[in-house]
């Protein structure tokens, strides 16, 4: 891991980001492999379906950078393991690409905050603000699952319902550039 300051991050070409998520177990990741490939074949798309080990809701996205800031981890990790919530419901029951400047749009399973989730993405973003770790926060949060990246627009439209319950969460180190994760630690949702 870098021990890079952030203003020497900012000059360096960033390597690889940092985010807080939750990820379907295997039932749920099946389920979403299916509906993309399905989708992909329908839809005439030309991307590559995500693989069912990246598939994840993010709840906090903390940025790219040019190394892996040992200090912002070591932060995170703290903030993180103060979360003692239950397990989180997740729904996602419809699909649509979302815009962009990319000419290629990311088609999402996306759905509803259910009281857990909405629960546990602002303790957690509370619990990281307390640690001085600014997170990249939209105004609305919108659980998704990012199936592929494709030129082709679609349109909002209702699937059949995937559900799990999220019985842990984790801090995830994605490589840029090389669709690679790796899970750096988690922590457990226990009733």
């Amino acid at each position: 891991m870098s021990d890079a300051t952030p203003d020497r991050e900012s000059r360096e070409h960033p390597t690889d980001s940092l985010f807080f998520a939750l990820c379907p177990d295997d039932a749920a990741a099946l389920r979403i492999g299916e509906l993309a490939a399905r989708l992909r074949a329908e839809h005439k798309l030309k991307a590559r379906v995500i693989p069912a080990d990246r598939l994840h809701v993010t709840l906090h996205y903390l940025g790219a950078f040019a190394g892996v800031p040992a200090d912002l981890v070591k932060r995170a990790r703290t903030a993180a393991s103060q979360i003692a919530l239950p397990p989180v419901e997740v729904t996602l029951d419809r699909i649509e690409s979302f815009s962009g400047r990319r000419a290629r749009r990311p088609l999402v399973l996306s759905g509803d905050v259910t009281p857990s989730l909405d629960e546990l993405e602002r303790t957690l973003g509370a619990d990281l603000d307390a640690a001085g770790i600014p997170v990249k926060r939209h105004p609305r949060f919108t659980p998704h699952v990012t199936l592929l990246y494709d030129e082709r627009r679609i349109a909002r439209q209702a699937v059949a319902p995937v559900t799990w319950s999220a019985r842990e969460f984790a801090l995830v180190r994605s490589l840029l550039g090389q669709s690679h994760y790796e899970v750096l630690a988690r922590w457990p949702l226990a009733s």
